[in-house]
């Protein structure tokens, strides 16, 4: 057993496995400290949280392993993306961890125009199937914005092409919103603007613009890629204000450029389009005055002219008026006889009624008997509805709940008291019309002297007997009777002397009930 343990010792060196990666890794690091690698980005794993960038570059045979650390990728001047052929600069080394080798990238560039050409071309066929590119959702600039947004770099010859044009054109309030127009965070930066601009409001402390401009001069494929950015091109298609897009020269295309909603040759050709000429808008605006004051002079004119013809087929306003002033003045003397005539009348009418006391006395003993009569029926017919309405009471009261018979006890009680209340306001207007004839009658004869104490005033006076009734005959006083004088200022008492008065009293004609003429009513 010895044997065979000194036979299985060689003079082979022993090596950790440490010592032989650091080994390989000084050799492949010493033999390939810088190369340029091209190939075909596979497997991006875009800048992780830490900012290092992962994939690996592969052609038809083999596969490469590459790392892009933070501070190489924010100098980089595109973005990597899958797919994409690349030329890559740095050096290779191995990782121990996994025993593999890889390349640390320094510099990356296109692999060339061809390239970069295939990936504008897929990205355009991609962001056209989604809609971004839509003619129909393209949006129609303002005729005359307040407020123009542009979107380029500060220092630059665009923005003074830009301002000068609107200057001399139609000068307006500019907003600029500088970015970087060249370099990988370019579109990132132009995007930000679009989306920036778009979050401002009309009523703000900046106010929002009613058309964008992003600009950039001319340049080549690689200087104009920011302008390709699919970010850029989706903000601008989401964008709620007009943009107008303006980079490169008139054979310069971008997708910012099938984006945005009207794409111009020039910056300068984006500042005309933007806003009109100040110039041939007051020479418009003057020439469509000069033909509305012409239009409406011509208008009154024709105006004048039909009111004119007009009027000379129309009659004269004595014309017309002349009938109807002669049938207002034969009018006018034909009411005056008739008012004259109808007083007449009215006045023979009054004179021919005879108003004496005993009739009014009769009038008034008719009213109060009908004032009686009523009173008695109303009183009359409030205790019939009483008694119908207690004889139903009864009927009913047998069939009804005490809720229900409280209830219409208290509907009756209701009724009873309406009826009541009106009863009581039916002999009350019965009454007052009743009290206001009677004022009215007596204001008529003392109007017209009748009344008891205007024939007293006049010299007059009545003889009452004992008991207080009128005397209306000599022969009904008895001798040594004593009688009552009333006159208009006292009454006096006088005692009846025996035979016959020396002279006949003249017999008191009878009073004459007038005739009823036919427009002569009852004074009740």
């Amino acid at each position: 057993m010895n044997e065979t343990a000194s036979e299985s010792r060689t003079n082979a060196t022993e090596f950790s496995v440490s010592e032989i990666s650091g080994a390989l890794k000084r050799t492949v690091e010493d033999v390939f400290g810088n190369v340029r690698v091209r190939g075909e980005i596979s497997g991006y794993r875009g800048p992780h949280s830490s900012g290092h960038a992962y994939f690996a570059l592969k052609d038809d045979r083999a596969r490469l392993e590459a790392v892009v650390w933070k501070g190489t990728m924010s100098r980089l001047k595109f973005r990597p993306e899958e797919g994409m052929e690349v030329v890559a600069s740095g050096k290779l080394t191995t990782y121990p961890g996994s025993s593999k080798y890889q390349i640390v990238i320094d510099n990356l560039e296109p692999a060339g125009a061809g390239a970069l050409m295939a990936l504008l071309e897929e990205r355009k066929r991609r962001l056209a199937a989604e809609g971004l590119f839509d003619p129909a959702a393209k949006r129609r600039l303002p005729f005359m914005p307040a407020v123009i947004g542009v979107i380029t770099s500060p220092t630059g010859a665009v923005i003074r092409d830009i301002l000068h044009r609107i200057r001399d054109r139609f000068p307006l309030h500019v907003i600029v919103w500088p970015v970087r127009v060249q370099g990988e965070t370019s579109g990132a930066e132009a995007a930000a603007a679009v989306t920036g601009f778009n979050e401002l409001t009309s009523d703000g402390p900046i106010r929002r613009p009613d058309v964008l401009i992003v600009a950039r001069g001319g340049g080549s494929l690689e200087d104009l890629w920011g302008f390709n950015d699919e970010a850029l091109s989706r903000a601008v298609a989401a964008s709620r204000i007009p943009v107008i897009s303006a980079v490169g020269h008139e054979t310069d295309w971008t997708l910012i450029d099938l984006a945005a909603d009207v794409r111009a040759p020039t910056p300068t050709g984006a500042a005309e389009m933007a806003v009109p000429v100040r110039a041939e808008l007051e020479a418009a605006l003057a020439a469509l005055a000069s033909r509305l004051q012409g239009c409406v002079t011509r208008l009154l004119e024709r105006d004048r002219q039909a009111v004119r013809a007009a009027a000379r087929a129309l009659p004269t306003p004595d014309q017309l008026l002349g009938l109807k002033r002669r049938r207002f003045d034969e009018a006018e003397s034909r009411l005056q006889r008739a008012l004259e005539v109808g007083l007449e009348r009215k006045r023979a009418r009054l004179a021919a009624i005879r108003l004496t006391p005993a009739a009014l006395s009769r009038r008034m003993s008719e009213a109060r008997l009908l004032i009686g009569r009523d009173m008695a029926r109303a009183q009359a017919a409030l205790f019939a509805v009483v008694r119908e309405r207690r004889e139903r009471f009864r009927n009913s009261s047998a069939r009804l709940t005490p809720i229900s018979i409280l209830r219409r006890q208290r509907q009756q009680t209701e009724t009873l008291a309406g009826l009541a209340r009106r009863g009581d306001q039916a002999l009350d207007v019965r009454l007052e019309r009743l009290r206001a004839r009677l004022t009215q009658a007596d204001r008529l004869l003392s109007t017209l002297k009748l009344s008891e104490q205007s024939i007293l005033e006049r010299g007059y006076a009545l003889v009452l007997d004992e008991q207080g009734a009128l005397v209306r005959r000599a022969g009904d006083i008895a001798a040594g009777q004593t009688l009552e004088l009333r006159f208009a200022d006292g009454a006096a008492t006088a005692t009846a002397k025996g035979g016959k008065p020396v002279a006949e009293p003249a017999r008191a004609r009878p009073v004459q009930k007038p005739k009823d003429s036919g427009n002569q009513g009852s004074l009740f």
